[in-house]
């Protein structure tokens, strides 16, 4: 089993405020390892940031601890912490004119002088952490003309210059395209394999989380934290219950929300690979109950793939019609 990195005991946090304190979640304990790429989920309002917050010694809880290693947290100094925890907010910087390198050599700080000078051996830290980010390419440019996502490479560069054992970031894939948030869970997914750190993250990019997390911490509305493998915190219902909205199902089958709507109708879909999956997805948005295989109802289709060629046969009434894409098959069943 990998090292333990942190531990929080009956850890209460919220804000105090004119002698008053209000409490967002209570009773927190949970511990965070090496080798472990740990997501964050709630729904908005739960205190996901204020927990991040809390872990990174930026907010002190109300009630219990949070030691790193055999440290509290709260009690350690801004240097010693920052040489053991570092912290990627959703915040967007303001760079200024400051090249890619040297805003990742500021990871460096905790282990300079005064001067900030650094040694040949910090800057080959802050080589190394631009190029697990494959970000080495950055280097000598300016952070106001990177892309978002080259960005976020960046400011995860920095995050690792400060060689933590623990990396906390809030929403890290936020304001990226798909491609970009796949890149950027892969990268924070491969840093945690030599198993010397920790990442926990908070995300509303469920799919995501639920396909790369090592581990699940699951905070609902007013309720306590769940911890668990994403494929226990489904087959459990606490997914589907700490998200639960109006209008709003979670497919456990299929680890999606979708829309909660009327049955238009009920069809069986017969067939396997692509021109089935999709078929089926384009059927359920219009409100059709699909079953898998011949199952009585009265709309029968068949998906073929053949050579990167999709077609489908649409059977009612005896009577059978060859349809060579989607948007054709919707045609008729929409008219059903």
């Amino acid at each position: 089993m990998n090292d333990l990195v942190m531990h929080t005991h009956a850890l209460t946090i919220g804000y105090t405020n004119r002698q008053q304190s209000r409490s967002i979640a209570a009773d927190i304990t949970a511990s965070l390892r090496g080798g472990e790429l740990v997501c964050l989920l709630g729904p908005n309002g739960a205190g996901k940031s204020t927990l991040l917050r809390t872990l990174a010694g930026m907010q002190r809880p109300l009630e219990g601890t949070v030691t790193l290693g055999s440290q509290d947290v709260h009690r350690m100094d801004a240097r010693t912490l920052a040489r053991h925890i570092s912290v990627v907010l959703t915040e967007q910087v303001n760079a200024g004119m400051l090249t890619a390198y040297a805003l990742v050599a500021l990871g460096r700080h905790p282990y300079t002088g005064w001067t900030g000078k650094l040694a040949a051996a910090d800057e080959a830290v802050v080589q190394w952490a631009l190029t697990a980010v494959s970000a080495g390419h950055l280097a000598h440019r300016f952070v106001h003309e990177l892309s978002d996502g080259e960005r976020q490479k960046v400011m995860i560069a920095r995050a690792l210059a400060q060689e933590p054992h623990l990396l906390l970031l809030d929403e890290p894939t936020a304001y990226l395209d798909l491609p970009r948030r796949v890149e950027i869970m892969g990268i924070l997914r491969q840093l945690v394999h030599d198993g010397q750190r920790a990442v926990l993250l908070s995300t509303h990019d469920l799919d995501l989380a639920l396909r790369m997390a090592d581990a699940i911490w699951l905070m609902p509305q007013n309720g306590a934290l769940q911890i668990g493998t994403p494929e226990d915190l489904v087959l459990s219902g606490a997914f589907e219950r700490a998200f639960h909205s109006a209008g709003i199902t979670f497919d456990a089958y299929t680890g999606a929300f979708k829309i909660r709507q009327d049955i238009t109708g009920h069809i069986d879909l017969e067939g396997e690979g692509l021109g089935a999956v999709w078929a089926r997805r384009a059927l359920e948005r219009e409100g059709f109950q699909v079953h898998q295989g011949p199952n009585g109802s009265s709309v029968h289709i068949k998906a073929f793939n053949g050579h990167g060629r999709y077609h489908w046969q649409l059977t009612q009434h005896n009577q059978t019609t060859e349809l060579d894409s989607i948007q054709s098959l919707l045609e008729i069943v929409r008219g059903l």
